[in-house]
């Protein structure tokens, strides 16, 4: 569903933000559209063969979480146009672009203390997906509109399930991952501790 692009932002977004996203669409404007929730994105940046463009944001975060996921669909549509296509998706040029947009955002009028502190860490070396960043993650959920629940939440020893219906028992973190049994196969896996799941 294709919606007015000031409208988006202005409903999805905190208010002190609206004059500086009305900048960046007027540099270069492009279609926004409002996505049901999806597990693996939070949104995402396409450009097709026609060479129109669309930005997708899932309509279920945050004002804070949709802020951060519109910046980072931004910086790739600003990265391509400054530097062209043959730029990786989140090499050099994109992180530059995204520390430069999302810098008059990184302000205690926008962000509440806790995520603002966590933005400023992930911004020092801003990763592909935001959700590799364990303190940021932990921030942003203390504000999500529906609570996320993750593996590193898990007890040890209990089942959880993951977004095909696969059914996990939890068990001991291994450096980074944590090492699960499938219920049914008694496979071993590792898990990413932010991975999304349910009890």
């Amino acid at each position: 569903m294709m919606i007015n692009n000031c409208k988006t932002i202005f409903d999805y977004t905190p208010i002190n933000t609206h004059s500086v996203l009305a900048k960046y669409l007027k540099v270069y404007p492009v279609k926004l559209k409002i996505s049901k929730r999806r597990f693996s994105k939070y949104g995402d940046y396409k450009k097709y063969l026609d060479g129109s463009e669309q930005i997708s944001i899932n309509s279920n975060l945050s004002p804070f979480r949709f802020l951060i996921t519109l910046i980072h669909e931004f910086s790739h549509l600003f990265a391509y146009k400054e530097y062209g296509d043959n730029i990786k998706p989140h090499g050099i040029e994109w992180k530059q672009t995204y520390k430069k947009l999302m810098m008059p955002f990184l302000n205690l009028s926008i962000f509440p203390e806790e995520i603002l502190c966590a933005l400023k860490k992930h911004f020092i070396n801003p990763k592909a997906s935001s959700d590799s960043d364990l303190n940021l993650v932990m921030a942003l959920n203390n504000h999500d509109l529906d609570k996320k629940l993750y593996v590193y939440n898990i007890p040890e020893g209990n089942f959880f399930k993951i977004y095909n219906g696969r059914i996990f028992k939890k068990g001991p973190k291994l450096r980074k991952r944590y090492k699960c049994e499938e219920k049914f196969s008694g496979k071993k896996y590792l898990f990413n501790p932010l991975t999304e799941v349910v009890l």
